[in-house]
């Protein structure tokens, strides 16, 4: 069975604990690193052609204005295809109740028949949202498996969680990890 991890995910100004601080790696992008540790998944990063704007508050306006409008951002790149993967998982940060809109514009791109989409989602007290629900009316005829939600600022602390979850939800062995501790 092969995988791909496609993400979404903000470095810069991020909401942590339920202030303002500076990421040089988004939340959503360490948790991918650590799947695609256990799980040897190809990895796709999601970005539009246009960034949010550096400003954490310019950013949540914009990102809450491209929900109200249903905006689908064009993306810088997308993969040639989804064909020769069984499983998707899907990360992203929760974006004012559910999945950024470039996240949308991936999803939109892609035939999901048949496949299975495994969706993780980082926040700051949003949890999943309403983004399950929602995926589930873009891709109707996928599997959507049980998401996982992870506090951004705990994540290195979910570690185990991430682990359980990939175990619960995946048919074939986890790649043997042979890191000592919390180490990515």
């Amino acid at each position: 069975m092969k995988s791909l991890i496609a993400y979404y995910s903000r470095r810069g100004e991020n909401l942590v604990n339920g202030s303002v601080q500076r990421l040089t790696v988004g939340n959503t992008e360490l948790i991918a690193a650590v799947l695609q540790k256990f799980t040897d998944a190809d990895c796709f990063l999601i970005e539009p052609c246009e960034a949010y704007p550096e400003d954490y508050y310019q950013c949540i306006d914009q990102a809450r204005q491209d929900l109200q409008r249903n905006v689908r951002p064009k993306l810088k790149k997308y993969p040639e295809s989804i064909s020769p993967y069984d499983v998707i998982y899907l990360g992203y940060p929760n974006y004012w109740g559910t999945m950024p809109m470039a996240v949308f514009s991936f999803l939109e791109r892609f035939d999901f028949t048949g496949k299975t989409v495994k969706p993780f989602c980082t926040h700051d007290g949003g949890g999943m949202g309403h983004s399950e629900r929602d995926l589930k009316c873009v891709c109707p005829t996928a599997h959507i498996a049980p998401g996982l939600s992870i506090h951004g600022a705990e994540f290195k602390y979910e570690l185990s969680s991430i682990e359980d979850w990939v175990r619960e939800t995946e048919s074939t062995p986890l790649k043997k990890q042979t890191t000592g501790g919390n180490n990515l």
